[in-house]
C-alpha cells in the first residue's frame, strides 16, 4: 500500500513538472518595448547665425544663438535662447528673444517658447514698441498663398500680451496681430492705460 502511495506521488510531481514545462515552452512572451528617445537629429551648431527667407524669396527672419538642433523626422529645427530679427510688411524691424524657438522646414512659422520680449526700433513715422507675451507665434504667408497685398506675417498667442508704445499701455489675454494689415486684437480681459506725455519710451 505504501508504495502503492509512493508511486502515486511521484506520478503527480512527474504530471505537474511536465504541465509547468509545456506552459513554459508554449507562453507567449513579452516582447520587449523599444527604446524612445529625443527626436533624432540631423545635425547641431553652436554659436550659430542663420537668415530665413519666405516662399516668396523676401527676407523672413533672422535667429542666432548658442545652440541649434535639426530635426531628422520633419526637418524642422529647435533653438535654444535665440535672438531673432524680423521685419513686417513696412520694412519695420522687430527684435526679440525667448527661452527657446522650433522653426517649421520652410521658414515659414516660427514658435517663440517660453518668456517672449519683442521691441520693434523706431524709424521715420513709426514709434518704438515693445511686446511682452509667452508662447507666441509668427507666420509668414505659404507658397501659392493668396492674400491681399497688405497681408503679411502674424502673431498670435494664448497667454497674457502686453503692449507698449509711447502715450498707452494696453494688455489682454490672447492676441492676433497681422503686421501687414496692421491690426491687433485683445481677445479677453483688455486693459488700456494711458501715459503722461513725459513717460519714457518702451
Amino acid at each position: 500500500m505504501e508504495r502503492r502511495l509512493v508511486f502515486a506521488i511521484a506520478a503527480l510531481a512527474v504530471l505537474a513538472l511536465s504541465t509547468q514545462i509545456l506552459v513554459w515552452v508554449f507562453a507567449p512572451r513579452e516582447t520587449q518595448s523599444a527604446f524612445v528617445g529625443p527626436p533624432r537629429s540631423d545635425y547641431t551648431l553652436s554659436g550659430f547665425s542663420i537668415d530665413a527667407l519666405d516662399a516668396q524669396g523676401q527676407h523672413s527672419f533672422s535667429v542666432a544663438g548658442p545652440r541649434l538642433v535639426r530635426r531628422a523626422e520633419d526637418a524642422s529645427i529647435f533653438v535654444t535662447t535665440p535672438d531673432y530679427t524680423i521685419l513686417d510688411n513696412g520694412g519695420h524691424t522687430w527684435k526679440g528673444t525667448s527661452e527657446s524657438a522650433w522653426v517649421d522646414r520652410n521658414g515659414s512659422v516660427m514658435k517663440l517658447e517660453g518668456k517672449v520680449d519683442m521691441h520693434r526700433l523706431p524709424g521715420p513715422g513709426t514709434p518704438p514698441a515693445q511686446l511682452l507675451t509667452s508662447d507666441l507665434t509668427v507666420t509668414s504667408p505659404g507658397k501659392g498663398q493668396v492674400l491681399s497685398s497688405a497681408q503679411g506675417k502674424t502673431m498670435q498667442t494664448a497667454a497674457l500680451a502686453t503692449i507698449t508704445e509711447p502715450g498707452h499701455i494696453v494688455r489682454g489675454v490672447g492676441m492676433q496681430a497681422d503686421l501687414g494689415l496692421k491690426t491687433v486684437q485683445f481677445l479677453s480681459n483688455v486693459h488700456w492705460t494711458l501715459l503722461p506725455a513725459n513717460h519714457a519710451n518702451p
